[in-house]
């Protein structure tokens, strides 16, 4: 079983992504890169297209809906050290839908395809090479298991499946019977993902899907021990104890120091909502989150989690 860190625009930065395997994680991947933007030399792009050898293995996610430019990307990646590239068929936002990309995708069986064999191609057995789809694009239009048979054939060697559809986008529950029926369907491995936030979510997935590995995206946001404690009960089948208070501050004193040495001004900006993550259902979380989005410097930031961490007053 693998368990994975789920690629999330705005949140797997390298900080996110080092805690995540600190705590156990298997592989992590980067934000979803744009296959486009990439190939026309946008620098922000490139700079997220970098494999920091304490990373592995990485994955890179890259998006687009044109085959030659994927297929590039999966070349940089190859060239770039990551150890894994994954193609994103499931975003739902609506500025990656709109252009036909992410889980647009979903409704268009013989694009995706094109796509499919061209990364496949590119990655030449060099590098696993994965492909994350949604159950469907809407409630009358599953068709996951289909999508899956179709991205075997096509060259993907594995498949990650969030059983929601686009529309629902993050709401609602996931139906995890879809990622049943998908491993039903197919021979490669399928990687679940959708509610996983506690360990007994993991075994849960396990055993009612069959699946081959794990992946949890909104469960990890503030709570990066939550790998260990996935792996700790499924070793031991005995659920370990949440951090308390004092240490769930003390890491997210070093998540936030670790985004100010890695992105400056704009790490300390992200803090914000990672610090949010960290103290949601903290008695006085209300007023330290209010604290927080006020602090001008790290060391304040710094300074409210810390009395949060020894329960004082706001």
């Amino acid at each position: 079983m693998i368990l994975l860190s789920a690629p999330m625009a705005g949140v797997s930065d390298r900080p996110f992504r080092l805690l995540a395997r600190e705590f156990g994680c298997d592989m992590t991947f980067t934000e979803m890169i744009s296959a486009k933007a990439l190939s026309f030399n946008n620098r922000k792009t490139e700079a997220m297209l970098k494999a920091y050898p304490d990373e592995r293995p990485l994955s890179a996610q890259f998006f687009g809906r044109e085959p030659n430019r994927l297929a590039e990307a999966v070349k940089a990646a190859v060239c770039a050290g990551f150890a894994a590239v994954d193609f994103n068929m499931g975003c739902p936002a609506p500025k990656i839908v709109k252009n036909g990309e992410g889980s647009a995708l979903l409704l268009e069986p013989s694009t995706a395809a094109r796509c499919v064999e061209a990364m496949a191609k590119a990655a030449g057995g060099r590098m696993p090479f994965s492909v994350k789809i949604r159950s469907g694009f809407s409630a009358g239009r599953v068709n996951a298991v289909e999508t899956a048979h179709m991205l075997q054939e096509c060259g993907a060697g594995s498949i990650t499946v969030h059983p929601r559809v686009r529309e629902q986008f993050y709401s609602g529950h996931s139906d995890w019977d879809i990622i049943r029926r998908v491993k039903e369907a197919v021979r490669i491995p399928v990687i679940g993902n959708g509610d996983i936030h506690t360990p007994e979510d993991a075994k849960a997935m396990l055993e009612r899907t069959g699946c081959d590995g794990v992946m949890i995206a909104r469960g990890a946001l503030g709570n990066p021990w939550i790998f260990a404690r996935v792996k700790a009960f499924l070793r031991d089948g005995i659920s370990p104890r949440e951090p308390d208070i004092a240490e769930r501050m003390a890491t997210a004193v070093r998540h936030c120091r670790m985004l100010t040495e890695f992105k400056g001004s704009l790490g300390l900006l992200e803090s914000r909502k990672h610090a949010a993550w960290y103290i949601k259902g903290s008695e006085g979380a209300a007023a330290a989150r209010n604290s927080i989005n006020k602090a001008l410097c790290l060391h304040d930031i710094e300074e409210i989690l810390t009395r949060l961490g020894s329960r004082a007053s706001f």
